[in-house]
């Protein structure tokens, strides 16, 4: 093993091998692996760590175990699938343990569903190269981000680097449903490194430094039946969920209208301005309808989130979405003696914000330009993510750092290959910075 090794020969490595690189993306891309079934993406990173002669720790989260952190919910689908046979990877590179510090670079395996399909110029499961992008279901998010610190830990295997602190690689479930039985489940496991990446597609030399809260929750609306040619028989529950869905709607933009922008959401979309909180109709059903009949119920799905500028938890927003709706009833006859009910279900997180005063964000953001010979620029607080985990439960300093793409959750998803491999540089250069060579 060698005791330094310079920044051109990690270059001349990380760049020189990024067919490999490219290699094993597409055999990722290539393991269908969508929430509730990410085994054969697991199954792929087992065989990949095993190569690289990781000592690996592979374990099934257990709900109840979760169950009683601040961070828990039930995800969707933890209650469709369970966790049996969900499992998550850690592979460690134990240091020599001579004043390193630990680190861990982490990734999502599970990825959203590309239907429909027909929408689709590259078959989302066989990863096609075109003009300097590789295209299909998770190049962008996030498996471009896990073969890129993949390919880092390769390079400085390959050069012959033996770090000083713990390093390890991490693949996780159910991000996309809000992460618990996945990074949530390994902090808990005792995988609480000095300083973690979490490789989601920030866009380098762009770095997430934030997340969103986010909730779920359900309006069911009563009415009453009757024939249509006799609606004077009936209430519509319909036309009663309209008016909670505008005096949502209205509360939506009074939120934006009482807290700041947040710049880091700007950053990442401009056309957020005066709408970096956000709440949203995604769902409406009206069980047993039928054109000749009055509506009996109407049920509503909203997600609402908004940035750590707001300065509100989840509490606060419970509460004063629970308070619009509580409006509405008071103010209608006939949802006054029937008031809609709200449920609560899936995500339901706080948002965060990284410590921008950390040693280690100070050491990320400058090999982020040094790499990149660009400015650093601030992403996150529109969505959720698992660096929330990180930096808000346990006060561990984690960046997002990963690749420039586009179309992520839609049809023809790709990765940018150089700024796969930039990110690749971005995560070897700092493995030897924060954990340091023995």
């Amino acid at each position: 093993m060698t005791t330094s090794v310079s920044r051109e020969e990690v270059r001349e490595c990380v760049e020189g091998n990024r067919t490999r690189l490219l290699d094993f993306l597409e055999e990722l891309v290539s393991a269908r692996s969508l929430p509730g079934e990410e085994g054969p993406a697991q199954e792929v990173m087992k065989a990949k760590f095993r190569d690289l002669d990781l000592s690996l720790d592979v374990w099934e989260p257990d709900a109840d175990d979760l169950r009683d952190h601040p961070g828990f919910f039930e995800t969707t689908p933890y209650r469709e699938y369970g966790y049996e046979g969900r499992e998550n990877v850690a592979a460690v590179d134990e240091g020599a343990g001579e004043g390193g510090r630990s680190l861990v670079v982490s990734g999502h395996v599970d990825v959203v569903n590309p239907d429909p399909v027909d929408d689709w110029e590259h078959d989302p499961w066989d990863p096609t190269i075109e003009d300097g992008r590789m295209y299909g279901r998770g190049t962008m998010d996030m498996k471009g981000g896990i073969a890129a610190f993949v390919h880092a830990y390769e390079c400085l295997q390959e050069l012959g680097v033996d770090l000083a602190g713990d390093l390890t690689l991490q693949t996780t479930i159910e991000e996309e449903a809000g992460g618990v039985g996945g990074v949530l489940s390994a902090l808990e496991r005792g995988h609480r490194p000095d300083a973690a990446i979490v490789a989601e597609p920030s866009g380098v030399p762009k770095i997430g430094v934030a997340s969103a809260g986010v909730l779920y929750f359900r309006v069911t609306v009563p009415g009453k039946t009757a024939h249509t040619a006799y609606k004077f028989l009936g209430t519509d529950a319909v036309g009663k969920a309209f008016e909670v869905h505008r005096a949502l709607e209205a509360y939506h933009d009074d939120l934006n209208d009482r807290i700041e922008d947040y710049g880091p959401a700007l950053n990442q979309y401009p056309e957020a301005a005066g709408s970096t909180a956000n709440l949203s109709l995604t769902n409406i059903e009206v069980p047993g309808s039928w054109t000749s009949t009055v509506p009996g119920e109407a049920v509503m799905e909203f997600r609402v989130g908004w940035p750590p500028s707001a300065g509100l938890d989840q509490h606060d927003v419970r509460e004063e979405v629970e308070d619009v709706v509580a409006a509405v009833a008071a103010g209608d006859e006939w949802l006054s003696e029937h008031p809609p009910e709200i449920e609560w279900f899936g995500w339901s997180t706080d948002p965060h914000e990284i410590d921008f005063e950390s040693d280690f964000y100070r050491l990320v953001r400058e090999e982020t330009e040094r790499v990149t010979g660009g400015t650093v620029e601030h992403r996150g607080g529109l969505g959720g993510n698992d660096e929330r985990f990180y930096n808000r439960y346990y006060g561990i300093p984690t960046p997002s750092v990963g690749p420039e793409g586009g179309n992520g959750h839609g049809a023809d998803e790709f990765v940018e290959i150089d700024s796969l491999v930039e990110t690749a540089r971005v995560h070897a250069l700092t493995m030897i910075g924060w954990c340091g060579v023995a």
